[in-house]
């Protein structure tokens, strides 16, 4: 047997900007033009978002730019599946869209998830541009270069980490959401309070209410704080190697139950009640306490999301979908938990824990 060795020494720079302020997306047409990232640019996004910024961007990216096209999909979770990433890049084909094109990614968290993917894999990989358009996609999704898309047999599952070339947080965007839109968001926000600093935790309780008032200068800093709070542990381990686990807080849980809603219930609503259930489990694990517990279910009441799993759950399946999330290991369950408010628990250096079947079971009939 002979052995060739292949060295692949990579200086690539994944660096980007998060650029967030109001009016931001009028802006993307002429950054675009002036960096010249691409010849052809496909504008993707769903039908909610189309009719409310879609068109008005594609106008403002024509006037510019020499070759544009929007594609459309159906809003919805339901939409975030191989069969529409096979949509997108079929219609990028038809249009002659090569290696010199570049994706951006308009809408929430399922539009910036499933063009990122697009991006990530057509001709190898061309520049993405995320343009979120909702909270949680503002503060979680755009971030960090997950992308990916859904399967029958789990959430997310199929994908590739891989970092836009710019992101756009545009708050004028945010005042047309619904306060169940809002509540989507501050699950995240709220877990980054849990998983690493306890004092903008704090803020959060004494500013929650301001965010439903849609007060500008709340929304910049707590959308200013998410973003810094994930790039930070992302400069550190891009494709989650160690402390990246830290930002699964809550999604262990989280993804199950939204998955065996068929995604009724929302990505927000699971991922709250996921993180009182793993809470629940981190008392008799990590030292985080009663008082830690309250303070987190009451900031999630009042910001009006569930703090209690779906009636009639069974937690049988529950624990069969968290055997094969890509958290778990060996089949062996997995879940990042909180040592208190602002700190994660790290057990021989590591912060995945494995987590026995009973512990579940328990945390989930408590």
């Amino acid at each position: 047997m002979k052995k060739i060795a292949v060295k692949v020494s990579s200086n690539e720079d994944n660096s980007y900007e998060i650029l967030i302020g109001q009016g931001l997306v009028r802006q993307i047409a002429g950054d675009l033009a002036e960096a010249s990232i691409a010849h052809s640019h496909s504008l993707v996004t769903d039908s909610n978002v189309a009719d409310l910024y879609g068109a008005r961007l594609l106008n403002d990216l024509e006037e510019v730019l020499p070759e544009v096209s929007m594609i459309v999909f159906p809003a919805g979770e339901q939409s975030k599946t191989r069969e529409i990433k096979s949509f997108i890049e079929d219609r990028m084909l038809e249009s002659g869209f090569g290696r010199d094109s570049s994706v951006i990614a308009l809408g929430g968290g399922v539009v910036g998830d499933i063009a990122g993917f697009v991006a990530a894999t057509y001709m190898r990989g061309v520049p993405c541009v995320q343009v979120p358009t909702s909270l949680v996609a503002c503060v979680d999704s755009s971030v960090g270069g997950k992308t990916a898309v859904d399967t029958p047999h789990g959430k997310n599952l199929i994908g590739a980490f891989y970092q836009p070339w710019r992101v756009y947080v545009d708050t004028d965007t945010l005042k047309t959401l619904e306060p169940k839109q809002l509540a989507e968001g501050l699950a995240e926000i709220i877990k980054y309070g849990v998983i690493k600093s306890g004092d903008f935790f704090q803020y959060l309780e004494a500013n929650i209410e301001k965010i439903y008032e849609f007060d500008d200068a709340t929304l910049l800093e707590v959308i200013e704080t998410s973003c810094r709070i994930k790039a930070e542990v992302v400069e550190k381990d891009e494709k989650e190697q160690n402390l990246r686990k830290i930002l699964n807080f809550g999604h262990t849980v989280g993804h199950a139950i939204e998955q065996l809603s068929d995604y009724t219930i929302s990505h927000g609503e699971a991922i709250s009640a996921g993180m009182v259930i793993e809470g629940k489990i981190a008392l008799g694990e990590t030292g985080w306490s009663e008082k830690e517990q309250d303070r987190l279910t009451l900031l999630l009441e009042r910001a009006g999301l569930p703090t209690e799993p779906p009636r009639g759950v069974n937690v049988g399946k529950i624990i069969d979908v968290m055997k094969i999330d890509k958290k778990a290991r060996k089949g062996k369950i997995e879940m990042s938990l909180p040592e208190c408010i602002g700190k994660m628990k790290e057990h021989g250096g590591d912060y995945g824990i494995k987590i026995g079947e009973q512990a579940i079971t328990s945390a989930f009939r408590s």
